[in-house]
């Protein structure tokens, strides 16, 4: 997806389950109808590669997660 995204108001969570060392954790926001990922550890890094994805594309992912997609899971 190609679209350009201002993140610089973006609230950023991450999940429960982050164990809270900041060296585990996907984070996520959602902004302008997009879905933008990004690993902790990137946090004040300009470099930092974010991924931004479609909403469409995020709940699918997510759906198949939630209705049991295991391969969508670590082994």
């Amino acid at each position: 997806m190609k679209k350009e995204v201002d993140l610089a108001g973006a609230t950023w969570v991450k999940s429960d389950l982050s164990n809270g060392s900041g060296n585990n954790c996907l984070e996520v926001a959602f902004v302008d109808g997009v879905v933008a990922l990004r690993d902790s550890v990137d946090v004040g890094d300009p470099e930092a590669k974010i991924l931004i994805i479609s909403e469409d594309d995020y709940r699918a992912f997510t759906g198949g997660i939630q209705n049991g997609q295991r391969n969508l899971l670590l082994p």
